[in-house]
């Protein structure tokens, strides 16, 4: 196997893993804000990993967290101004 071929089953299943662990925290977010914590942490650590692996660039990781912090600080203010 050419070494291209092993990196692009590599990087397609990394890339799997972030847009997974991306939609459980969305889920997370909608359904319970008690979980979406826990959720949002093993999301950071996925694009982590992916970067670690260079499967995406970093700037883009940062800008991925950063977007699904805001996400849940969002909701956990609107959560806070219906109680």
């Amino acid at each position: 196997m050419r070494n291209s071929a092993r990196k692009q089953v590599r990087n397609t299943v990394v890339r799997t893993q972030v847009k997974t662990a991306v939609k459980k925290f969305r889920a997370a977010v909608e359904s319970s804000l008690d979980t979406s914590p826990e959720v949002l942490r093993v999301a950071i650590s996925t694009l982590d990993k992916a970067v670690k692996k260079g499967v995406i660039k970093r700037n883009t990781a940062d800008r991925k967290k950063s977007r699904l912090t805001i996400a849940l600080n969002k909701a956990t203010a609107a959560a806070a101004a219906k109680k």
